[in-house]
């Protein structure tokens, strides 16, 4: 695990917590270390420290870069970058975790390929590397030999599928167990939905999403959501994604998948939610949530039964 001053405590803990479960099911299997760009206690955003060695030149099976405030920071350490830009000959995959992400991409380890980060820093993420292809929506990407993940606890998610791996798919179950953790998001689920955030009433479009959650069911094209919100289509579609990052027809399809994800839960005939929900027909309704949740809303429906 690569630390830097500032970082997210969980972000390391999450995958360390997951890799010595598993020493439990394959005794042997992994050895833990913490690096930094110099030995000692490195704080975190919290305060609370992790000991670290030297990363030097060490050899590893598996880098993890981390992620937290101290990004900014560490994005400057010429010689922490010039580490994890060696780390590929080193090792046999290197991974980041919410915005160690910027860390791999500023050590040139990202370009022209797919990868995640934390929702939030993601139009920052690919405003900075234009030459990454972003998934802002997937729990983690594996592209070749790099893997990312989005925010926080999604590292624990990488790390179980680098369980499953490496060990198999059994072994990696038994670990969730232990944790009390979803067994196996898929890597393509979606992360968070920004619109969460709206309600708070930050944003100038909060009543608009308030308004379309009330009418899921109606016409949401970008004509009508314009004309609700006084503007013309134009300006309102390039406002509307600038506020919240994405379009508003992503944004219709994220609040209708949300409502219909839940109303699942519930017992309710597929193709009535989809109908009620705005989707018109199942079908269009399955391409939604497969793209947003990894998974059809029939297996959905049996994932949460089975919970």
């Amino acid at each position: 695990m690569v630390l830097f001053p500032g970082f997210q405590i969980v972000d390391a803990a999450g995958p360390i917590g997951a890799f010595e479960i598993a020493l439990r099911f394959a005794p042997g299997a992994y050895e833990l270390r913490t690096v930094a760009r110099a030995a000692g206690l490195i704080p975190s955003s919290s305060g609370v420290p992790m000991p670290a060695q030297a990363i030097g030149r060490a050899n590893a099976d598996t880098y993890i870069v981390v992620g937290g405030n101290g990004t900014r920071e560490a994005l400057q350490d010429e010689t922490l970058i010039r580490a994890i830009a060696n780390a590929p000959s080193r090792a046999r995959r290197v991974a980041s975790v919410c915005s160690g992400a910027f860390l791999l991409a500023q050590a040139g380890l990202l370009a022209g390929k797919r990868a995640t980060t934390h929702w939030r820093r993601a139009a920052q993420f690919d405003q900075m590397f234009p030459d990454v292809r972003v998934e802002a929506d997937c729990i983690y990407v594996k592209d070749g030999a790099i893997w990312t993940s989005a925010g926080v606890t999604a590292g624990i998610d990488l790390a179980l599928a680098m369980i499953a791996e490496d060990l198999g798919e059994d072994v990696a179950a038994n670990v969730a167990r232990e944790m009390v953790v979803y067994a196996k998001r898929p890597g393509g689920q979606a992360q968070h939905s920004a619109l969460l955030d709206l309600d708070a009433g930050a944003s100038r479009f909060a009543p608009l999403n308030a308004w379309m959650r009330e009418h899921l069911g109606e016409d949401l094209s970008v004509e009508r959501l314009a004309a609700k919100a006084a503007m013309s289509p134009r300006n309102f579609a390039r406002a509307y994604a600038a506020e919240t990052g994405v379009t508003p027809a992503k944004a219709v399809e994220r609040l209708r998948a949300e409502r219909a994800r839940a109303a699942l839960a519930q017992g309710g005939a597929i193709q009535e939610i989809a109908r009620k929900m705005g989707f018109g027909d199942p079908e269009r309704m399955r391409r939604a949530f497969v793209r947003l949740y990894g998974a059809p809303p029939a297996a959905m429906r049996r994932t949460m039964r089975g919970a």
